[in-house]
């Protein structure tokens, strides 16, 4: 199938405001388009490089959405506006199991739905065992909670010391700077509060607090932004926010968390990374779950950051059924490489209130390490974690390489299983 090509998506509606110290009006989510088959006018830039389209993506379009331009489609406001929050829509496009729309019924009462239009085009329209289809469409299991399931497992409540910090690590805060996703994850470790709004708008008073926490803790060194997703924050709204924090002369690094890339990579504008840019040393990294997500849209997405001069590491939750097996997560690893994005860690799900149905015995994510570790290379294998209950931060485990001690010689196992002896005369490591 031809892939179309979208001619100027560089847009970004002008704000009335970017002076610092501003917030910059103009912010406020988008409403559904009145005409749907109205083409946006949209600011060009010559030298902006076109945005593919891939097939499955172009196919679903023309389906569900005859009346809606290109150019819509690859402008992220669309995309938001119109993301699939009810049964009623989704049934219409995907072939609904009777468990599925038992939970969808019931849904509100625990964790809203929200996909993307974009990131629905990925999904199988027959199939709900599909991996990502999983992740994103409500089950029943979600119900069903256990004694060792919390809404907060990891204690980010007891250290916030301001609404929307977490300041659990000497140098550096979590800084939740909003609730609002473009898609909510099915076991997404903050259910208990992205969500809640229908916008990706900014609390300003909570931000105040926030910054005036960090501008008067000398000792935080790295600030990371997360929600909720920073990059459903217009580029206005972003460029206030890390100007501020670019004022604060002991914040060294500056990092944003975000599942853009996969879910929505038309946010990833040549304006944005124009942003981006100006705030530099700043990191990305990106939520990844699964082969299925590296389209042609999400490469391109990376390859702009990328090119930006932005350093882009994954992270991926370790899920019961979905990415749980070697071969899945080297094709994941090796994909995400090709995309310039570093496999950076590997988490072992959180016990969230209505997760059992999505967590792996702790053997199998040291088996996902074994199977990578030597039969791929080491850039592509992350760091298997387990972001410990009640506030202990991340704890990383790896397979038995250190069997132990015998005399002077430490005894190793390697990839193959075979044993080796290293001389450490006078060591004690091993005993």
């Amino acid at each position: 199938m031809k892939k179309e090509l979208l001619s100027a998506e560089d847009f970004e509606p002008p704000s009335t405001s970017t002076a610092l110290g501003e917030m910059p009006a103009g912010t406020e989510f988008p409403p559904p388009y009145k005409n749907p088959s109205k083409i946006v006018q949209i600011r060009r830039v010559p030298s902006t490089p076109r945005f593919r389209v891939g097939p499955r993506a172009s196919a679903f379009r023309k389906r569900h959405f005859p009346q809606v331009h290109s150019f819509e489609w690859n402008d992220w406001h669309w995309q938001l506006a119109n993301r699939i929050t009810d049964i009623g829509t989704l049934d219409r496009m995907l072939r609904l199991s009777e468990e599925e729309k038992t939970a969808l019924t019931n849904v509100g009462r625990r964790f809203p739905m929200a996909i993307t239009p974009y990131y629905t085009s990925l999904l199988d329209r027959d199939n709900p065992s599909q991996p990502i289809r999983r992740t994103v469409v409500p089950v029943i299991q979600e119900h069903l909670l256990s004694p060792q399931e919390k809404d907060d497992p990891l204690g980010e409540e007891h250290d916030s010391p301001v609404p929307g910090l977490v300041h659990r690590y000497p140098d550096r805060v979590l800084f939740l700077v909003t609730e609002f996703c473009s898609t909510y994850c099915r076991y997404c470790t903050r259910s208990r509060i992205v969500g809640n709004g229908k916008s990706s708008l900014p609390n300003t008073a909570r931000w105040e607090e926030a910054l005036k926490y960090i501008e008067s803790t000398p000792s935080v060194r790295d600030v990371l932004l997360s929600g909720g997703d920073p990059l459903t924050l217009p580029d206005a709204t972003l460029e206030w926010l890390l100007s501020r924090l670019r004022r604060i002369p002991h914040v060294e690094f500056i990092r944003i968390g975000t599942k853009a890339p996969a879910v929505l990579p038309q946010r990833i504008t040549p304006s944005l990374v124009r942003t981006l840019k100006r705030f530099h040393p700043l990191w990305m990294s990106i939520h990844f779950t699964h082969p299925d997500e590296l389209t042609p849209e999400t490469f391109q997405a990376c390859e702009r950051l990328a090119d930006g001069g932005i350093p882009l590491g994954s992270q991926t939750v370790l899920l019961s059924g979905i990415n749980d097996d070697v071969s899945v997560m080297k094709k994941l690893v090796h994909g995400l490489l090709r995309a310039r994005v570093k496999p950076y860690y590997l988490y072992q799900c959180d016990p969230i209130s209505g997760s059992s149905h999505f967590r792996t015995p702790v053997e199998k994510g040291i088996e996902m390490i074994r199977g990578l570790r030597g039969h791929t290379t080491g850039y592509g294998v992350p760091s298997y974690v387990i972001d410990a209950p009640g506030g202990g931060g991340k704890i990383p485990l790896l397979p038995d390489y250190l069997v132990g001690r015998e005399g002077e010689d430490l005894l190793l196992r390697n990839y193959e299983g075979n044993l080796y002896r290293y001389p450490d005369p006078g060591g004690a490591f091993g005993v």
